[in-house]
């Protein structure tokens, strides 16, 4: 039996908030949950002219403000799959999805103010849609398959009150030689890069670091945070717990940057001991990486 044969299903699923009055658009064995949020404090003092955000010290980490007083708190719908086969885990929820879209509430009103932001591999978009509350224009993309990229445009219909940005969604194929001239176009205007749990197969790994290659090879400089979480499997060989998915991700990055244009990126793995918005079991696996090009 293939790997595309065997089902697999998402931690969080189990856990998460079904809705059981809306119904789904696409596919009768969709199923459609609410994401609970917190909106950070700082959000209802944007207008009032407060300076809270993203804020970098001398050596360029992030200072995390925390604040404990009662939060309004939001919600996003998502019409997603609740188990799928391997090729179309971006039908489902990730704890990954979830981590950075508590990193971009949490900065979003400083970070993405103003700019155009892609997220690659973006799945059912629901890191996406928190982006398009803060920027002023999110490409949303994925591969063409599953319906993946209908599933996409259904839920950001679904949360239309929360976009503020122009919401665009385009299909980007790992293994693609030649992408559609409109995302190129738009590639030109692309300052922040979003990515969350890609790293599942060896030969996508490979495909995704070749296309963050290629991405940053279009100007302007562009800042990529790619959340992931370690998966950890016990082997013979090692005698011990490994995540073989992860290690490889980080041998093809180590590759990458040690020529150029790869040896030219700033490559930084981030603290992500910023506030929680989002309902979910923030484990140790999870990890945040940011890469910087330059020109």
């Amino acid at each position: 039996m293939s790997n595309n044969e065997y089902e697999v299903t998402s931690e969080i699923h189990q856990a998460i908030n079904k809705d059981g009055i809306l119904k789904p658009n696409l596919a009768a064995d969709n199923v459609v949950s609410r994401f609970l949020f917190k909106y950070p404090e700082h959000l209802e003092c944007l207008d009032s002219g407060d300076d809270s955000g993203l804020i970098e010290d001398e050596d360029g980490d992030l200072i995390v403000h925390r604040k404990t007083d009662n939060q309004r708190e939001g919600v996003i719908t998502i019409e997603h799959s609740f188990s799928t086969t391997l090729d179309l885990v971006g039908r489902q929820i990730w704890r990954g999805a979830l981590l950075l879209g508590d990193f971009v509430l949490h900065y979003g009103s400083s970070l993405l103010q103003d700019c155009t932001v892609l997220e690659l591999g973006s799945g059912v978009g629901l890191t996406s849609i928190v982006a398009a509350m803060f920027a002023k224009e999110v490409i949303c993309t994925d591969i063409d398959i599953g319906g993946i990229l209908e599933l996409i445009k259904v839920n950001a219909a679904r949360n239309c009150k929360l976009l503020k940005a122009n919401f665009i969604v385009l299909g980007l194929d790992f293994f693609a030689n030649d992408w559609c001239s409109n995302l190129e176009k738009k590639l030109t205007n692309v300052t922040v890069i979003l990515v969350a749990d890609v790293i599942y197969d060896n030969d996508v790994t490979e495909a995704f670091v070749n296309t963050l290659q290629k991405i940053l090879s279009f100007p302007p400089a562009k800042t990529i945070y790619i959340a992931l979480e370690k998966r950890y499997v016990f082997t013979v060989a090692d005698l011990d717990s490994v995540a073989p998915c992860y290690e490889f991700f980080l041998q093809c990055l180590q590759k990458t940057c040690a020529k150029p244009p790869g040896s030219q990126w700033q490559v930084d793995q981030l603290p992500i001991d910023f506030p929680q918005y989002f309902n979910y079991e923030r484990v140790k696996e999870l990890v945040l990486w940011r890469i910087k090009s330059k020109y």
